[in-house]
C-alpha cells in the first residue's frame, strides 16, 4: 500500500508541538513499518538525515510560497494520489484521496475563540470542521480531544482513535554542572526560577502565573521566573501586566528556545509551571518530567491525562490555589522529589513507537476500507 504523508511542517526550524508531533510520528511510522510504501510531500526540502533512509519512502519536495496545502498539495492529489492520505496536523487538502487519515490535536479556538483574532477564528473553525468531517477517520491526541471532536463536531466516535504521543527521547535530566551552566549562562538565567515553556498567547494563562509570582515576591521570595517560547497572538496584556507589577527584573522573556537547550533548562528549574486554560496534550507537561521537574499545571482538558499523579494540578483561574502550590513545592524538598520520582514514571509511559503502532494501525484499516 502507498502511505501518502503531509510532512510539511516536520521540516520547520523552530518547532512546537505540531511540528514535533509530525516530525516524531513519521520518524516512528518509517522505522516500525518495513511492509508499506511511503511518500512524504514536503514544501521545502528536508535537511540530510532528518528521515531515516529505507527502500520503501520517498520525498517529494514541492516548493511553493503562500497556500501550500489548499493549492499545491491539492493539485499533487488530483494527480497521482496515493492509496492513503495521512495529515498529521488539522488540514486536509481540498483535493485529497478518499481514504484520507487526519489528526486533530486540539478544539481550543471553540472553548477560548477571544484567544485568537476575527481571521484565524474563522480558519480554524472552517478547516478543523472540514477536516473531521471529509477524513475516513480521526486521530486523537488524548480523550479530551476525542470528547471535544464527538459533542462539538459530532464526529461519530468509532471514526476516532486516540493515540497519545511520546516524547523525544533527548529529553532527559541534564547532571552536568558545566553543560547546565553554560545554558543558563546563554539565557542570563540564575538560580532559583521557575520555568514555563510554550507560546505566548493569551490560552496559555500566563497573567494568573504573573500574579502568583507577585504574591511570592512580596512574600519575601528570592524567585524568577523564566518565560521560554516564540510570540503568539494577542500577547501584548502579559507584558502590560508585567510591567505593572513591577516585576521586570523578576520574569525574564527568553523567546524560542531549541530543543538542544530545553533539557538543561528543565533540569535546572526548581519547579515548572503550565497554567493552560486548554491543551489537547500538552508536550511541556512530559517533556519537564522526564528531565526530572517537579510539575504544576492547570487542571483543564487533556493536562490530567498526561500528569496523572506526578503533578499538582489547579483550577487555571485560581490565583490563590497557584500561589499556595508554588509555596508549598518550593518549601517541601520531600513533596518536591516525590513529584519528580513519579514524573519520571509517568513520562515513560508515553512514547513513538507506541503512537506509530497505534497511527499504522489505522492506516492499514482505513486502506483496507
Amino acid at each position: 500500500m502507498l502511505i501518502g504523508i503531509d510532512a510539511s511542517r516536520a521540516t520547520a526550524t523552530q518547532r512546537t508541538g505540531t511540528e514535533n508531533y509530525s516530525l516524531f510520528l513519521l520518524r516512528a511510522l518509517l522505522e516500525l513499518d518495513h511492509s508499506n510504501r511511503y511518500r512524504l510531500y514536503f514544501n521545502q526540502a528536508p535537511a540530510a538525515g532528518l528521515f531515516p533512509e529505507g527502500a520503501n519512502s520517498e520525498g517529494r519536495t514541492i516548493p511553493f510560497p503562500r497556500l501550500w496545502t489548499h493549492l499545491r498539495l491539492s493539485a499533487e492529489m488530483a494527480v497521482r494520489p496515493p492509496q492513503v492520505l495521512f495529515v498529521p496536523s488539522h488540514v486536509i487538502p481540498v483535493v485529497h484521496p478518499r481514504r484520507c487519515v487526519v489528526t486533530v490535536h486540539d478544539l481550543g479556538y471553540l472553548y477560548y475563540p477571544q484567544a485568537h483574532g476575527s481571521w484565524a477564528r474563522r480558519y480554524l473553525r472552517w478547516s478543523t470542521d472540514y477536516s473531521a468531517s471529509s477524513a475516513a477517520h480521526v486521530v486523537a491526541d488524548s480523550e479530551a480531544t476525542r470528547r471535544d471532536l464527538i459533542e462539538r463536531l459530532h464526529t461519530p466516535p468509532e471514526r476516532i482513535t486516540v493515540a497519545y504521543p511520546g516524547r523525544d527521547p533527548s529529553f532527559a535530566p541534564v547532571r552536568d554542572p558545566g553543560l547546565l551552566g553554560g545554558v543558563l549562562k546563554r539565557y542570563r538565567i540564575t538560580f532559583p526560577y521557575v520555568l514555563y515553556v510554550g507560546t505566548l498567547h493569551p490560552r496559555k494563562n500566563l497573567l494568573t502565573m504573573l500574579d502568583a509570582m507577585a504574591e511570592l515576591v512580596r512574600r519575601g521570595f528570592d524567585l524568577h521566573w523564566v518565560v521560554a517560547g516564540k510570540k503568539g497572538w494577542l500577547y501584548e496584556p502579559l507584558f502590560a501586566r508585567l510591567r505593572q507589577l513591577g516585576l521586570e527584573q523578576r520574569v525574564h522573556v527568553v523567546g524560542y528556545v531549541p530543543d538542544t537547550d530545553l533539557p538543561a533548562l528543565l533540569s535546572g528549574a526548581s519547579a515548572f509551571v503550565l497554567p493552560s486554560l486548554y491543551e489537547g496534550f500538552g508536550f511541556p507537561v512530559l517533556e519537564a518530567m522526564a528531565c526530572g521537574a517537579a510539575v504544576l499545571c492547570s487542571n483543564a482538558s487533556s493536562l490530567p491525562e498526561v500528569a496523572g499523579d506526578a503533578a499538582v494540578l489547579l483550577d487555571p483561574g485560581d490565583i490563590r490555589q497557584w500561589t499556595e502550590a508554588l509555596f508549598r513545592v518550593l518549601q517541601d524538598e520531600a513533596l518536591r522529589r516525590g513529584m519528580i520520582e513519579r514524573g519520571f514514571k509517568q513520562a515513560a509511559r508515553f512514547s513513538w513507537a507506541a503512537c506509530a503502532e497505534a497511527v499504522l494501525g489505522v492506516l492499514e484499516q482505513v486502506g483496507r476500507a
